[in-house]
């Protein structure tokens, strides 16, 4: 099964570029631009890689990000993600990143996308598509995310769409409604962070107060039955990560990951990386190892593929090439 995994074409719906920054590349950077990493060697600053929760995370996550100075920089990180995820099978990619984070340290937000779009439009050569998601940081204040979002809606066909990432617990998603419903009316795409370290009422919130049409994590929406319902019913996606979930404690054990169970209740889950550089694995290593973890048949590792592709915001006429691409990986694939 493993081969499986890797091999089989699939969509990366919850990627943050700026967790893609690798530490040989992050100390690349550091050169370049004159920047002092608190660490001596790659080796010490893998070693800083054990997180107790998200806050430990997020700290060492902005300490490397203070390397992304230039339009170059920006592509070349976007181009070494898109390079190692070809290798893996994926076919489609929606980039998050944290504009805010980089207009904050100077980095003017032009320089910010061009650089990410420049390393998707030479990505064609890889057969990989995709478009950027520009997120609002919900811990930070709303005032931050209106002055990103104030030259962002210039250009908004620049982008799929706007999200919301970030420490969830005790920052509640209506602050952000105004802007959600200005992108909306632009025609850019909704989604949310919600449901990971916060309960199911942070899922609601972000479907009511945001109009999110995908939720990115969303695993505590088990703990509510009428949320459950509402999410089959309507098919909303949610984009689960499972080694993140494992590393920043949101689970103990990839065994006691509610995948199957999200699953099992008809949920439109789909597999998704993350922060891969920080949590150890990239999308198809992700399903790899929930393959293995849950013994999961190649039919229904093809289920989770086309979940991916059909929760994108590609074109109906890419979603329609994958998914012929998927329908050959399983004929080619032994009757079981």
């Amino acid at each position: 099964m493993t081969s499986d995994a890797l091999t089989l074409p699939k969509a990366e719906l919850h990627l943050h570029v700026e967790g893609t920054l690798e530490p040989d590349l992050a100390f690349a950077l550091a050169v370049r631009n004159g920047v002092d990493l608190p660490f001596a060697s790659v080796e010490e600053l893998r070693a800083a890689y054990r997180f107790t929760d998200l806050q430990s995370f997020l700290d060492l996550y902005y300490a490397c990000m203070d390397v992304l100075r230039t339009r170059e920089d920006f592509r070349d990180l976007a181009a070494a993600y898109l390079r190692r995820a070809a290798a893996e099978g994926v076919r489609h990619v929606e980039l998050f990143f944290d504009a805010q984070a980089h207009t904050a340290r100077g980095v003017p937000y032009a320089d910010v996308i061009g650089g990410l779009q420049d390393a998707l439009d030479a990505a064609a050569h890889l057969g990989v598509t995709g478009g950027l998601i520009l997120c609002f940081l919900r811990d930070a204040p709303v005032e931050e995310a209106e002055e990103v979002w104030a030259e962002a809606r210039t250009r908004p066909e620049a982008l799929l769409g706007v999200g919301l990432d970030s420490a969830e617990v005790g920052n509640p998603a209506g602050r952000f409604a105004p802007i959600y419903a200005e992108a909306r009316a632009l025609g850019l795409h909704a989604v949310a962070h919600a449901g990971e370290e916060g309960g199911p009422e942070y899922v609601w919130d972000a479907l009511r107060e945001l109009g999110a049409e995908r939720i990115d994590h969303g695993i505590r929406s088990l703990e509510d039955p009428e949320l459950v319902r509402h999410l089959a019913e309507h098919g909303i996606p949610l984009t689960v990560c499972p080694f993140s979930n494992v590393r920043l404690r949101a689970v103990d054990r990839l065994a006691d990951h509610p995948l199957p169970a999200m699953l099992a209740a008809g949920l439109h889950v789909t597999v998704n990386s993350d922060d891969p550089a920080y949590f150890g694995g990239y999308a198809g290593e992700n399903l790899e190892a929930v393959a293995e973890e849950f013994g999961l048949s190649a039919a229904e590792l093809g289920l989770l593929a086309r979940n991916s592709v059909t929760a994108s915001f590609a074109s109906a006429e890419r979603k329609g090439e994958l998914l012929a691409e998927i329908e050959r990986w399983e004929g080619a694939r032994p009757r079981e």
